[in-house]
C-alpha cells in the first residue's frame, strides 16, 4: 500500500508540474489577450468621441452660408436648401423581354434613379413620366443580352436612355442615370 501512495504522490506531482509548465503560456495568452482587447477598446472609444465632435451637416451648411455674407457683414438672405440642389427621380422597376437571339427568351429588371440638372422641373419629369418610361421600354426590347452583360454595353445603355429622355424634355435635362438594381435573367 505504501507503494500505491508513493506511485499516486508521483503522479499528482508529474500532474502539477506539467500544470505548472502550461500555466505560464495560459497566463501569458490571456495577458496578451486582455492587452489586445484593452487595445481595441481605446481606440473604439477615440473613434466614438472623434465622431461625437465632428460637427452636423446643417451646421456646416449654416455656418457656409453665414462665411459668405456681404461686405456690409449682414447674412444673405438665402436657404440653406439653394446651396446645392440636386433633383433626383426615381423611375419604377422595369421588367422588359430583351431581343432574342438564338436561345432562350431573356429579360432585364431594371430599376433606375434620373439625376436632374438644376433648372429641372420635377413636374415636368412626373408628367413625362409615361412618355419616359415607354422610351425606356423601347430601348431595352431592341437590346440583346450581349449588348448590355459588359460594363461599357451598361454604359452606352446609359448615354442612349439620357440622350433620348433629354430630347424631348423642355425645361432643364437629365445630367445623369444611376442604376439603383440591374439583373438580366
Amino acid at each position: 500500500m505504501a507503494e500505491e501512495d508513493k506511485e499516486v504522490g508521483a503522479q499528482e506531482e508529474a500532474s502539477e508540474k506539467a500544470s505548472s509548465q502550461k500555466s505560464p503560456l495560459v497566463a501569458l495568452l490571456l495577458i496578451i489577450n486582455t492587452v489586445g482587447l484593452a487595445t481595441v477598446a481605446f481606440f473604439q472609444y477615440q473613434f466614438m468621441q472623434m465622431e461625437a465632435a465632428r460637427p452636423d451637416l446643417n451646421e456646416l451648411l449654416k455656418q457656409a452660408n453665414v462665411s459668405s455674407t456681404p461686405e456690409d457683414g449682414l447674412p444673405e438672405d438665402r436657404p440653406v436648401e439653394t446651396i446645392s440642389r440636386e433633383s433626383l427621380v426615381n423611375l419604377e422597376t422595369f421588367t422588359v423581354n430583351l431581343a432574342q437571339g438564338d436561345g432562350p427568351r431573356r429579360y432585364v429588371r431594371l430599376n433606375a434613379v434620373l439625376k436632374l440638372s438644376q433648372d429641372s422641373e420635377v413636374a415636368e419629369v412626373e408628367a413625362r413620366k409615361p412618355q419616359i418610361r415607354d422610351t425606356i421600354i423601347g430601348i431595352l426590347n431592341s437590346k440583346r443580352p450581349e449588348d448590355i452583360l459588359k460594363r461599357d454595353g451598361k454604359l452606352y445603355l446609359k448615354e442612349q436612355i439620357k440622350s433620348a429622355i433629354n430630347s424631348f424634355l423642355i425645361d432643364g435635362k437629365v445630367e445623369d442615370l444611376f442604376y439603383v438594381g440591374f439583373q438580366i435573367n
